[in-house]
């Protein structure tokens, strides 16, 4: 119900509820990600972890609260949905912006190509794995490719991410980090993080209600929706801070935040709501197309990355055209015009 039964359920409503939802994640990242970058700077992290994973997993916050969400209300599927949905986006759309912002062209280095890109299809393929041991260990039924991710199965991802945190420290012990800014309030950045996170989590959980009320409104499948329209509006945190970064000459911070916070979504945020509901089911025919879009996503950014070790706007273009081939896709499986992703 929109605002818990305060206004009525009706699709204009719901759309309006999407809107100021959108806005209030824009706000609320907006303040848990420069909350992030201070606190980075005070405590002297190098720059390809304060991007991979403090402003990563800051600007994933709301991809983590729509799986938390989706899991209570029965709706694992949006969730799954708008985190894989999520992923192509950020893995095509935001670093294509970032490329489109910086001046010339968004330089990257070695360590995001063969660190941060490689160990980000870890993740993918590690995912796939996860929804296949469900489905060969712990089916719905018999003869189907649907099966239950338990929260065994949900700590494999957790453990990779266990993996990917010891790295990343091991990066910051050989850092030699430059004497932090005086001038930052601590206590104040804290308590900014914080009210960050609560205007994220009250708008997260109204957005995905209002789109859980449009997808039967309209007979649109959850999955489907979650890809979109979820995955669209989760994303906008992450699209604010890798522009920035971009803006300023970060290309290593706006990069690492993009890899980051793919990593963070498949590895932290799909199993949390896991352990969360205890168990969910997942049809394997649905995750697997996804997938395979995301895993052809991040094979295309990291031969473009690897190339001169930088993303020029004609690249830049390319990975927006295939986006928009993907939203193509997507709107031809909604309206039955293409069968490729079964059981939806």
């Amino acid at each position: 119900m929109a605002l818990h039964g305060l206004l009525p359920d009706t699709p204009l409503v719901s759309v309006l509820v999407i809107a100021a939802a959108t806005a209030l994640i824009w706000v609320g990242s907006g303040w848990l990600e420069t909350a992030a970058e201070r606190l980075s700077a005070h405590y002297g992290l190098p720059a390809v972890v304060q991007g991979s994973i403090v402003v990563a997993v800051g600007s994933s916050f709301p991809e983590l609260a729509s799986v938390v969400f989706a899991a209570f209300a029965g709706a694992f599927d949006m969730g799954v949905g708008a985190i894989v949905g999520s992923a192509i986006f950020n893995i095509l759309v935001i670093p294509a912006l970032s490329g489109l912002a910086a001046d010339e062209h968004l330089d990257t280095n070695r360590t995001i190509v063969y660190k941060e890109a490689q160990f980000y299809m870890i993740a993918v393929a590690t995912l796939v794995v996860t929804f296949a041991l469900a489905v060969i260990y712990t089916p719905a039924a018999a003869g189907t490719l649907v099966g239950t991710v338990t929260r065994p199965i949900a700590a494999i991802p957790l453990l990779l991410y266990g993996l990917y945190l010891f790295i990343q420290w091991q990066d910051v012990g050989d850092h030699e980090a430059a004497e932090p800014p005086a001038s930052i309030a601590v206590a104040r950045e804290w308590g900014r993080l914080a009210a960050g996170l609560l205007v994220i989590l009250v708008a997260v959980e109204q957005l995905v209600g209002s789109v859980e009320f449009l997808g039967a409104a309209f007979g649109v499948p959850v999955f489907l929706a979650g890809v979109t329209v979820v995955a669209a509006a989760t994303s906008l945190p992450d699209a604010l801070v890798s522009i920035r970064s971009a803006r300023a000459g970060k290309g290593v911070t706006s990069l690492g935040n993009v890899l980051g916070s793919n990593t963070f979504d498949l590895l932290v945020a799909i199993p949390i709501g896991v352990f969360i509901a205890g168990s969910v089911p997942v049809n394997f025919a649905v995750a697997v197309p996804m997938f395979a879009v995301l895993t052809l996503a991040t094979v295309l950014l990291f031969t473009i990355l690897r190339t001169d070790l930088s993303l020029t706007s004609v690249e830049s273009y390319a990975l927006l055209g295939m986006y928009c081939l993907f939203v193509c896709w997507i709107v031809a499986e909604t309206a039955g015009l293409t069968r490729l992703i079964k059981g939806v």
